[in-house]
């Protein structure tokens, strides 16, 4: 198992990796809209966020040494289920393999973020 780790994507905020590669496959964490250059997160509005945390995801793969072509599975979370459409016009700018996906509303998530989304995908 190989821990995964660029300082182009946020650190993680607890114990844990911002992805691990293991037997041909990378699991990232979830990541939220933190820019990573600041810490903080800057957009207000759910695509704003989503761009960032595609971006932070184009990231983490890179350095594991694959990318979104290789997705075969996303979970994705919302604070509001309303927003569905606004992420999915950003999500399908990145992902458009059509992998296998969950996306579900949930109470809140790290830092009041508006969304969060982790892959797992095949590595190079």
């Amino acid at each position: 198992m190989e821990k995964i780790y660029t300082e182009n994507a946020p650190a993680a905020i607890g114990p844990y990796s911002q992805a691990v590669k293991a037997n041909g496959m990378i699991y990232t964490s979830g990541q939220i809209a933190i820019n990573p250059a600041t810490g903080n997160i800057e957009a207000k509005d759910v695509q704003g966020q989503t761009e960032q945390v595609m971006q932070n995801l184009q990231n983490v793969l890179t350095a594991a040494g694959t990318d979104f072509s290789k997705v075969v599975k996303t979970t994705c979370f919302l604070a509001d289920i309303a927003d569905f459409g606004a992420f999915n016009e950003i999500y399908g700018k990145y992902i458009t393999e059509k992998p296998a996906r969950s996306c579900v509303a949930v109470k809140d998530l790290p830092k009041n973020a508006l969304v969060e989304v982790e892959i797992i995908a095949i590595a190079e």
